[in-house]
């Protein structure tokens, strides 16, 4: 599918995020593939996503190479970037390995995190529930990956942290595609549930809402496997 420049959606970058120009041209170009505004199959250009997002062609280019890295896209010489199509029975794969990792981490959160973490987790947990009632999904994909990041930030662990981040690109873009808003309540609830955990320091009970959390998502992706 060729997408072209004025197909594609105007997606800006968000006051509330931070990082260096590499960082956020990924997370804009990122957030196009997971909400679609970048389908599977679309062909488009670096020049055409550096002009939407506003960043330059520099760190434009560094973010789809780690996207690259991450299967998200391909490059087509003299053709431009093609966004990977999106396989339905890969999630289930990816879930199996978000399990341990992700419930590591979040144990690790739970002992580690500094009082301001601890703060901002129940914060952003509390916007992404407000968000999902609100059915505004860049504002619940925004702080889904915001208590993402802290969690990520407490572990010290660059290997585990940049291994969940290739897998969970793909995670999102699965739910992104075949959810439902009732389905974003749910998960928001297990998110808030959890991230009080991670901020009272209570590592059985985020490990009990872990578990819960991935035990929903491989019923829901298995729900969509079937019915597909």
């Amino acid at each position: 599918m060729k997408v072209g420049p004025d197909e594609i959606q105007e997606v800006h970058i968000d006051d509330e995020g931070s990082g260096s120009q590499t960082e956020q041209a990924y997370n804009l170009i990122e957030e196009m593939i997971v909400t679609k505004v970048l389908p599977p199959g679309a062909l488009v250009s670096e020049a055409t996503l550096s002009a939407k997002t506003g960043m330059g062609r520099t760190p434009v280019r560094m973010a789809v190479q780690y996207l690259e890295q991450q299967g998200l896209v391909s490059r087509l010489p003299r053709k431009g970037v093609f966004v990977a199509q999106l396989h339905v029975e890969d999630e289930l794969a990816i879930l199996e390995l978000r399990r341990p990792v992700e419930r590591m981490l979040a144990c690790k959160a739970a002992r580690n995190a500094t009082k301001a973490q601890r703060e901002n987790l129940r914060f952003c947990a509390d916007r992404m529930m407000q968000a999902a009632i609100a059915e505004d999904v860049h504002r619940f994909l925004h702080y889904d990956q915001e208590c993402d990041r802290i969690i990520y930030g407490t572990s010290r662990n660059r290997f585990a942290m940049r291994f969940i981040q290739m897998l969970y690109a793909h995670s999102r873009r699965f739910w992104i595609t075949y959810s439902r808003p009732k389905d974003w309540h749910t998960v928001a609830k297990y998110h808030l549930e959890m991230m009080n955990a991670v901020a009272d320091g209570d590592e059985k009970r985020v490990t009990e809402v872990f578990d819960s959390l991935i035990d929903f998502l491989e019923e829901f992706c298995k729900f969509v496997t079937n019915s597909g």
